[in-house]
């Protein structure tokens, strides 16, 4: 909330006055009367765990993003180990993916004995480059795990193309793009599975959950056996005693609840205002922040149409005084909650004992982490909220211009 004076000229960092008298988060969930209703209910009913709501949200979110089949899980996470699992990737299989993005998208390889390897990103979207894709494949190459960065598509023709020349499947991850449109195709819809999440901060939430998209049913009905221990009532179960079933592969217990699920389902109704809502922050940010001589806006190519799960803009560095470190800590002093996103996967430390040093391995990715910086972005901003965003980094790029 605003405290609507005008801000001081001194930073708050060096103990002025901040714009907002408190803090703005960088995402927050939206909850209406009609979610909590619907949790209610379902509270009062015969289901809590995995009931009719599973299936009825399943179904939903099928015609949504024009899938054939969605399968959900219990967070983002396990939806995407779900993917790999359903690819069959196995020890001593490789997948290529994207640095900038967060350490689910790799560790899902990880959890199936398989390595993840880093290919670099295009300079504009940020978003996996096919070109580095392609010199990244080799004999052990299993899948492929774009990541649609901040909602923008990736270069989703490009690498189904690579990946039908090499006979690799691709795992979308979706997680920031529900609802985006690439060449005038839904996300979700596109490549062999497509993952989403459902967290908080995403455009709808479960509270935590995801899903996975296939046109395929061999991919729904692995999906579906690895989130329940990896067990299948058998075809032929009317011929056998009630209680019969068989467990046929290891698998997780990562079932979605119908708790979750009726959320999801309420929530969904709300999609396209939430999407809506978001552009329009997003066209609006782009707007204000355009006169901002060391501000790169992020960018949109003109066959997609982003989600806008963040907005990431990159320091121009070179015409400030400050470091990114400093202009966060100014920024987060004037209670705007900015975020880095992301810290590139091969730099944490795990990886690093486990692979070495990857430093300068993914150059592009690399430089735009040390610019990179996220404003706040959620469907229940309101135009207060932009404008105290506005108003505070204008007065920190100030403070710190050459």
């Amino acid at each position: 909330m605003s405290n609507g004076a005008p801000a001081a000229a001194e930073l708050a960092i060096n103990g002025g006055a901040p714009v907002r008298d408190r803090p703005l988060p960088y995402g927050h969930h939206c909850i209406e009367d009609e979610d909590v209703q619907a949790v209610v209910e379902v509270l009062r009913s015969d289901w809590l765990t995995t009931g009719p709501n599973v299936r009825e949200f399943e179904e939903a979110f099928a015609a949504a993003v024009g899938a054939r089949y969605a399968v959900s899980f219990s967070s983002g996470t396990a939806a995407l180990q779900g993917a790999v699992f359903a690819a069959d990737v196995r020890a001593g299989d490789e997948g290529v993916t994207s640095p900038l993005t967060f350490c689910a998208s790799a560790n899902c390889l990880l959890y199936q004995g398989a390595t993840p390897v880093f290919a670099d990103v295009c300079d504009d979207t940020l978003t996996l480059d096919p070109d580095a894709v392609a010199r990244r494949i080799t004999l052990r190459t299993k899948v492929l795990l774009p990541v649609d960065y901040a909602g923008h598509p990736a270069e989703m023709d490009a690498i189904m193309t690579a990946a039908d020349r090499h006979g690799l499947v691709v795992i979308e991850d979706a997680s920031h793009a529900l609802g985006a449109t690439y060449r005038g195709r839904r996300v979700g819809s596109i490549a062999h599975m497509s993952v989403f999440s459902f967290h908080p901060v995403k455009h709808i939430t479960t509270g935590e959950g995801g899903m996975v998209t296939t046109d395929r049913p061999e991919y729904a009905q692995r999906l579906r056996r690895f989130r329940s221990h990896g067990i299948e009532y058998a075809p032929d179960r009317r011929r056998r005693e009630p209680w019969y079933y068989e467990m046929v592969c290891l698998g997780y217990n990562y079932r979605l609840t119908d708790i979750g699920s009726v959320l999801g389902r309420s929530q969904l109704r709300r999609l396209d205002a939430n999407l809506a809502a978001r552009r329009k922050l997003a066209k609006a940010y782009d707007v204000a922040l355009g006169t901002l001589p060391a501000i790169r806006l992020p960018e949109v190519r003109g066959d997609v149409e982003p989600a806008w799960h963040i907005y990431p803009v990159r320091l121009w560095l070179e015409r400030l005084t400050a470091d990114r470190a400093t202009i966060f800590r100014a920024l987060r002093a004037e209670n705007i909650g900015v975020q880095v996103h992301y810290i590139p996967v091969y730099l944490h430390p795990y990886y690093r004992r486990r692979f070495g040093s990857l430093q300068g391995h993914c150059p592009v990715a690399e430089e735009a982490y040390s610019r990179l910086i996220s404003f706040p972005l959620f469907h229940g901003m309101t135009d207060r909220d932009l404008e105290d965003v506005v108003q505070a980094l204008a007065k920190v790029v100030r403070a710190y211009s050459q």
